[in-house]
């Protein structure tokens, strides 16, 4: 396919057309919407280890925002936006949640090499990596989104231009190409879903997480034969979204790997360990007397992660033939672009290549100044090096595959083994080198993922006839506003989350010279948990325990441990003084991101239970079931993988449900799938994913500052509401849950909203 056949498209406004395009409150409501979705992302990365696709929800809202704008005409020249300015308004805010994956899967790791999460690291990789990986693609868009065309489908990117083009205004279908000049109708009405959907989500866990008016899970534990096996779900708006939106199969793979840990794995553990008469490591108190929470977290969580590094490395090889096509494919693209002839049509104007070479060099010289990412001039290079390979790669896969299967995690996974090697063979091993790997796989993986979103932004705008320019500076805004709430988002949902233990239940003999506490910071209890103890104290971070997580305690002067500080993210203890829990978040890929730096540059894990892990993956893999879901699956607790399954059951009922029509109207299965993928249902999921987390992260907020009213709202559930601790609590608190359930079905049905 020549040049000219791969570039012969008509954009929906032609190149000679002019419009609104990059104005300040298309950047402003893009902007806003980026943080929103990237607030909610950082949440759901934790919880389950994947985001969804923030560009549609984006572009759906922008529509309705700005034609309810509009119909408050003469406020400050109120009128409705065009196709461009809502292409604008969607590029910017979908930078939140490329750089919330990377933030979510690297990040949380620095918690569990022993050291603490720091605002200003957090800020630095989320700015660093985001606007590395948008300059990076820049060179790339003429060889990947236009001579391309036909080749690269880009399919999030394709399916936005879609929906923009449907909803179109008066003014832009004016302007539009003569073959799209045909009286199409705005389809706003599907905005109904994605509000409805965040409003329910937000009232929700509002209602349930800060009101306590009913559990947020449910759960059983089984006795004899299968003592200790159980069944539990959590039962919130966001995980039901997940599994609507990633499918049945995905979904029952995951929940799969939860039976396996929580119905074989733990009750076996129990039932071969109950007889041994003293602690079997890592473990550090007697099997018998356990729970399932200690046991899962004594030996499942590394068996599940020795699966997930398993899962990852099977997947990254996997993946290897393809990504090096991507590589061939994308120099070669890059050569023939460069002697491509120069054009000044507006749709062909990107940002000059000297912006993006000083640009580039800034931001090396910012990492190799900002002292928390503790970054030397080979670690630099090798970000340079990877980041320059994997932004090419992940942008070209993105439009081969599309962005939900884009390995970003195996991209990553490559990056750190082949950083922590090479920092091996040259000497440097031990834990002074953690941050610095750390920091090199961190800003690629981001880089990585905001390559592939900024060409899904590329390929929308070259279909709708955007200038490239404008969407270009449009990302880089959004990217770093969105960065700016990530580091606090991150850090407040850590902090809500963690606990004091007392050392002597944990470590009573735990001591520390005068020496060694010497110019130790000092540090204060917070949370709920600051009123019993206002002391302040020094911290001591104690080494790793059998390759498991270093743990952080703070000391008195004299050297004795008084607290076990554990954190919110991959902490053991969720109970706090009073007796109730609280929610820890697992955050399953950093584990995986903690292991590979460890086991190579420390030199430490549990390796049995790991190779246990991996033997699953193996055995997975040979009977040809896709590993990583099923890993994912066996790491995370039941209780989030389960309603997970439930919404991949919703969307297997209602894609089974409108099939048979589908068929006698001749539709192939790829056109089934695509209008699966933009129907009410999507929407209203990813609806109920933002508002849901949103709500999640306000309560952390709200929880951290006012926790005399959260610890009241807890007594007074506990005591007196009998959907929380009653004993028809699980019964209970299922009715709401189940109408989450029958308005989603009834959505994408078509019952509620039209579709677009």
């Amino acid at each position: 396919m020549s040049p000219a056949q791969k570039t012969a498209v008509a954009p929906f406004i032609p190149p000679e057309s002019t419009l609104r395009e990059f104005t300040p409150r298309a950047i402003l409501v893009g902007t806003l919407l980026g943080m929103i979705f990237g607030a909610s992302s950082v949440f759901l990365t934790l919880k389950v280890g994947l985001t969804v696709s923030a560009s549609i929800p984006v572009a759906v809202i922008s529509m309705t925002l700005f034609r309810l704008w509009s119909k408050f005409g003469g406020w400050f020249g109120a009128r409705d936006a065009t196709i461009l300015e809502h292409n604008i308004a969607q590029t910017a805010g979908s930078a939140g949640e490329s750089l919330a994956f990377g933030i979510g899967v690297t990040m949380p790791a620095i918690l569990i090499l022993g050291f603490d999460l720091e605002w200003t690291r957090t800020l630095l990789v989320a700015v660093l990596g985001g606007l590395l990986g948008i300059l990076l693609m820049i060179p790339l868009r003429r060889a990947l989104i236009v001579q391309q065309h036909g080749v690269l489908k880009y399919p999030e990117g394709t399916a936005c231009a879609e929906v923009l083009k449907a909803g179109a205004n008066a003014e832009s279908c004016a302007a539009a190409h003569a073959s799209f000049r045909s009286g199409r109708s705005v389809a706003g009405v599907s905005a109904g879903a994605v509000f409805a959907g965040f409003g329910i989500g937000l009232i929700y866990n509002t209602l349930c997480r800060a009101l306590k008016l009913w559990k947020d899970t449910v759960a059983h534990v089984f006795g004899a034969p299968l003592a200790t096996g159980s069944l539990a779900a959590e039962i919130s708006p966001e995980m039901l979204g997940v599994g609507y939106i990633i499918g049945p199969k995905i979904g029952g793979v995951m929940a799969a790997g939860g039976v396996l840990s929580y119905l074989v794995l733990v009750p076996m553990i129990r039932f071969f360990g109950a007889g041994l008469a003293e602690p079997l490591s890592p473990g550090i108190k007697l099997i018998r007397d356990m729970g399932v929470r200690e046991i899962r977290d004594s030996y499942i969580l590394y068996i599940g992660a020795g699966a997930v590094a398993a899962g990852g490395l099977v997947s990254l090889g996997r993946s290897l033939p393809t990504i090096w096509r991507g590589i061939r494919g994308g120099l070669a693209d890059l050569t023939e672009t460069r002697a491509g002839p120069f054009t000044s049509l507006r749709t062909e104007r990107d940002l000059s290549l000297k912006f993006v070479g000083i640009g580039i060099l800034g931001l090396l010289v910012a990492i190799l100044s900002a002292s928390p990412l503790q970054m030397n001039l080979p670690g630099a290079l090798l970000i340079l090096l990877f980041g320059s390979l994997f932004v090419t790669v992940s942008s070209r896969l993105t439009g081969e595959i599309g962005s939900s299967s884009n390995p970003i995690s195996g991209m990553t996974i490559a990056t750190l083994l082949f950083t922590c090697l090479i920092f091996r063979l040259v000497g440097w091993s031990g834990s002074g080198y953690f941050v610095t790997a750390l920091s090199v796989g961190a800003i690629v993986c981001i880089a990585s993922s905001n390559g592939g979103t900024t060409s899904q932004d590329l390929k929308t705008g070259f279909l709708l006839g955007g200038t490239p320019r404008a969407q270009q500076l449009a990302i880089l805004i959004g990217a770093a506003a969105s960065a700016l709430v990530l580091g606090p988002v991150l850090l407040t949902l850590n902090r809500d989350a963690t606990t004091y233990v007392r050392a002597a239940e944990v470590a009573p003999d735990l001591r520390v010279t005068a020496e060694k506490l010497a110019g130790a910071p000092r540090e204060k209890l917070t949370g709920p948990q600051a009123r019993s103890d206002p002391g302040v104290y020094r911290v001591w971070h104690e080494p790793d325990r059998a390759g498991g997580a270093a743990r952080k305690f703070l000391m008195d002067d004299a050297g004795r441990a008084v607290w076990l500080v554990d954190p919110g993210i991959n902490g053991q203890y969720p109970k706090v003084a009073g007796g109730h829990e609280v929610k820890k978040l697992d955050a399953p890929k950093a584990i995986l991101v903690s292991y590979i730096i460890k086991g190579i540059l420390g030199g430490k894990l549990p390796w049995a239970l790991v190779l246990f892990g991996a033997m699953v993956t193996l055995m997975l893999e040979l009977c040809g079931i896709g590993s990583l879901a099923f890993a994912v699956g066996v790491y995370l607790p039941f209780a989030v993988s389960l309603p997970i399954f439930v919404g991949g059951l919703v969307r297997w009922l209602v894609d089974r449900q409108e099939k048979p029509a589908r068929m006698r109207a001749g539709w192939s299965e790829e056109e089934m799938t695509a209008e699966s993928d933009r129907s009410p249902g999507v929407l209203m999921a990813s609806g109920y994913i933002a508002g849901g987390s949103i709500a999640g992260i306000v309560v952390a907020f709200m929880s951290a500052r006012m926790g005399n009213v959260d610890d009241a709202l807890t007594q007074w559930a506990t005591r007196a509401n009998p959907f929380f601790e009653g004993g028809g609590s699980d019964a209970l608190s299922l009715i709401p849950y189940a109408l989450l359930i029958l308005l989603l079905w009834l959505a994408a049905r078509g019952k509620i909203f039209q579709r677009s």
